[in-house]
């Protein structure tokens, strides 16, 4: 079977590439940037495709033989339905390492006509959403009748560009939280409160990660908060923003804000991936106010993110599962994630 990385070339598509070599795996390396996908190729002995996902014809042309697509090319908000559409046409399975909103319910929306295709559609391969989404997966089980989802995670890692530009491109809509099963705007840094991640007790506020969605799709719990540690000066910093938000959903300005991150690294160092581990926390509640708590200690999420693309791709090329939208747990179980926790 063959099966290619979409966005090869970035640096995230690059560790996912490096895992899969790794492995012995000779996935087909894929993106728009003729020189950039050749030259990793030639490094990794790797096949490569240039095909821009502007190009419908070509796209659907070049998935023809294509069992499976991981698709790292963001910001995802852009760039998944196209290859969305490519995939349901060619009939090769989807994965994505985004962690949009927007994003897993479009693919949600796309469920029926991915079940008629027999293909998989499971966006959230990676860090985003595959610990968060196995402990709500886990803590629905501990309290089956949860009205309730908190979730969260502590990580020291230096974001990478990608990552950076997706999440300012973002900030001009604000926050978002799951009230009564919708999926409900809010402002930026909506709610604080102090949580124990797992490495101590720290200020934490809401964020819209993609949890909202897939948590609510995995576990039907209703209520939905994602949470991140903030300091003080962070929180106060957005709750200021939100007077002016409008203002960073003019492309101009999200353009202004992705030259200014070009400047940065582009992503962990080496050390980092090794070292900067990440804490997952999560806690239910049901109507009578009983709770279960639920913590874990996993790898860097950058390289959680290189695992988990390559893993879930050879577990669906090896199980061939039933067609349709997917989360990582309803995927692959709830304890998928016990592969990536760290001593």
């Amino acid at each position: 079977m063959q099966w290619m990385i979409y966005g090869a070339n970035g640096y995230t598509g690059e560790l996912i590439a490096n895992y899969a070599k790794s492995l012995g795996q000779q996935p087909i390396l894929a993106g728009r940037s003729a020189s950039k996908i050749a030259a990793l190729a030639e490094q990794l002995q790797l096949p490569y495709r240039v095909v821009d996902l502007a190009d419908t014809e070509a796209l659907q042309q070049s998935l023809t033989d294509i069992d499976l697509v991981v698709h790292c090319a963001g910001p995802f908000e852009l760039t998944a339905a196209p290859m969305i559409d490519a995939c349901i046409a060619s009939r090769s399975h989807y994965l994505d390492i985004t962690g949009e909103l927007a994003v897993f319910e479009y693919a949600h929306s796309r469920d029926a006509e991915a079940r008629a295709a027999g293909i998989v559609l499971c966006p959230g391969v990676g860090f985003d959403v595959i610990p968060t989404d196995c402990v709500a997966a886990q803590l629905k089980a501990m309290l089956p009748d949860a009205t309730e989802l908190t979730l969260g995670f502590d990580s020291a890692s230096r974001m990478s560009r990608g990552t950076a530009k997706t999440s300012v491109r973002r900030l001009g809509e604000g926050g978002a939280v799951r009230r009564n099963g919708v999926i409900t705007p809010v402002p930026l840094a909506y709610r604080t409160r102090r949580i124990d991640f797992g490495g101590g007790e720290k200020l934490a506020m809401t964020i819209p990660w993609g949890d909202v969605s897939t948590a609510y799709h995995s576990t039907g719990i209703g209520s939905i908060e994602v949470y991140i540690p903030a300091s003080p000066g962070l929180v106060k910093h957005l709750k200021r923003l939100n007077y002016v938000r409008w203002l960073l959903r003019f492309e101009w300005v999200k353009n202004w804000l992705a030259k200014k991150i070009d400047q940065q690294p582009a992503g962990p160092s080496e050390k980092q991936l090794e070292q900067a581990i990440t804490y997952v926390w999560g806690e239910a509640r049901n109507a009578a106010g009983e709770q279960q708590q639920l913590r874990l200690k996993v790898m860097n999420g950058y390289r959680l993110t290189s695992y988990g693309a390559v893993d879930i791709a050879l577990h669906v090329l090896a199980q061939q599962p039933q067609g349709g939208f997917y989360t990582p747990s309803l995927l692959c179980g709830k304890e998928w994630v016990q592969r990536y926790v760290v001593a």
